[in-house]
């Protein structure tokens, strides 16, 4: 089936509150996820897999840290105009405020799809951890002849609950939406399993241009919660199954319809963790669809003596003599003699001294965490120094300098 004229919209402006302290210096999208990636590289990824070259990333809260990832890591060398990655700030033409809302983002940017001139544009989150082939969930859209198509991940009913829920009919058309329901609306022929939105949406042109025009008068300012529901009625509002999604070079023995809202602690920290062992959850090795990491300039990683164990190690790292298992360790990173680390998310340019021993923890970038020090085995002692989560993950904000304390 041959592919509309399209421009993607990504929503890259997010506080990541739950995820403090990581999104102390930077927006929830630019948080570092994985050996050499940030969370924003996922949705990108997918885009460009897709085919999908003509985006605009909308950002907000503490941008500079995202804009120079982009400008470092995606910046598109072609002479056709319609191909490129452009960062763009809150613009304020109605007014002094920020962005009020996910829709309230696009209506502020209205000129550059009236510019662009598509024919359906897409609207996707930057908070989430998934392989998506977009082209999949065009061609449903252009087959239903639909208005609106929101992506919708099946999960187990007794979960439902905890997401927004769509409501279908045997057609996929959306008939409803339910916000944490105590009841989910079951999948039509399965019982045992509700639709939840991923935030993720095709919009035809004009039905955009007119939602965004009829919301905006009614001070609504959220895609989720206001404009596509006031659409549902007219029947042309329809649910993209994930997990009909198919990409390439998956193994086996992945999750089916992997994704993850990477939004708290306990999801980021798990998450690292389902990319670990020999046969993952979510397998980053997929020549066939790529996550693009960020170029790191400097030497490979060098190991002169260390008992290493299902990890992973990133280029640039320095280990002299080191137990590191069950970890993400990224690049630049020292490890002197004696260090233990276990089930642990090591961010770039951290230094490990001597004899220091870490269990379920986070450091961010850029720390040196002192000679002898222990994070990870005394909660009690450890909320005095560094940021413990209320799911026990102790963390180490960015540039902490955590240094031995005498103990």
């Amino acid at each position: 089936m041959s592919h509309p004229k399209v421009l993607a919209f990504v929503l890259a402006g997010g506080k990541g509150e739950r995820l403090f302290p990581l999104t102390s210096f930077r927006s929830k999208p630019s948080v570092p996820f994985g050996g050499r990636y940030r969370i924003v590289d996922f949705v990108l990824s997918n885009l460009v897999n897709s085919h999908i070259h003509s985006i605009y990333l909308l950002v907000q809260y503490k941008s500079q840290s995202l804009i120079e990832h982009i400008r470092q890591n995606w910046v598109f060398s072609s002479p056709v105009k319609d191909q490129f990655i452009a960062v763009v700030p809150p613009q304020m033409r109605m007014g002094p405020e920020w962005f009020q809302g996910t829709a309230d983002a696009v209506f502020q940017n209205l000129d550059l799809i009236r510019y662009f001139n598509p024919q359906l544009v897409i609207i996707f989150g930057a908070d989430h951890i998934y392989r998506m082939d977009i082209r999949q969930m065009i061609d449903f859209h252009l087959a239903k002849k639909a208005d609106v198509t929101v992506a919708a991940r099946p999960v187990p009913i007794g979960a439902a609950s905890a997401f927004g829920v769509i409501a279908t009919d045997e057609e996929n058309r959306i008939t409803g939406f339910q916000e944490k329901p105590k009841k989910p609306a079951a999948m039509p022929g399965d019982t045992g399993r509700a639709y939840v939105s991923m935030g993720n949406y095709i919009f035809t042109r004009d039905v955009l241009l007119e939602s965004l025009a009829r919301s905006q008068r009614k001070k609504q300012h959220d895609f989720g919660a206001h404009v596509i529901p006031d659409l549902v009625g007219g029947g042309g509002v329809c649910a993209y199954d994930f997990a009909s999604n198919v990409i390439p070079g998956t193994m086996p023995y992945e999750e089916t319809g992997y994704w993850r809202d990477v939004g708290t602690i306990p999801a980021f920290f798990d998450a690292h963790m389902d990319m670990l062992g020999e046969t993952p959850k979510f397998e980053l090795d997929n020549s066939a669809w790529p996550i693009h990491p960020s170029g790191f300039e400097g030497p490979a990683t060098k190991i002169l003596r260390g008992d290493i164990r299902n990890s992973i190690i990133a280029e640039g790292t320095l280990i002299r003599k080191a137990k590191i298992k069950n970890s993400v360790i990224r690049s630049g990173v020292t490890i002197e003699d004696d260090v233990a680390v276990e089930n642990c998310i090591i961010m770039d340019r951290v230094v490990l001294k001597k004899g220091c021993r870490l269990k379920r923890t986070i450091v961010d970038k850029h720390n040196i965490i002192g000679e002898g020090e222990e994070i990870g085995y005394d909660p009690e002692s450890d909320r005095f120094r560094c940021h413990i989560d209320s799911s026990g993950i102790a963390l180490v904000p960015r540039s902490g300098k955590l240094k031995r304390t005498g103990r």
